[in-house]
């Protein structure tokens, strides 16, 4: 998937589009860290504030959580070991 600069769609729900379908896809397991906001702002082209209102968006959703200083995780879903 890839970020549309110029499209309709708000930024910040584009990156939270792809990050939501990584995480269902099992790209980013449960209960282990998505990469940096550094290295989401370099690979999608977007500004820090928009980053950082994608993960505000999967936050809302329930899909990560956010621990200050180590980084977003995934959480653990449903029917998920460890749980």
């Amino acid at each position: 998937m890839t970020i549309d600069l110029d499209g309709p769609e708000p930024l910040r729900e584009q990156v939270a589009d792809v990050l939501a379908a990584r995480i269902a896809e099992g790209v980013y397991e449960p209960r282990r860290r998505i990469p940096s906001e550094a290295a989401l702002c370099e690979e999608f082209g977007v500004s820090r504030p928009t980053v950082r209102a994608a993960i505000t968006l999967l936050t809302d959703k329930g899909l990560v959580v956010t621990m200050r200083g180590k980084g977003t995780y995934v959480t653990a879903q449903p029917g998920t070991p460890g749980e």
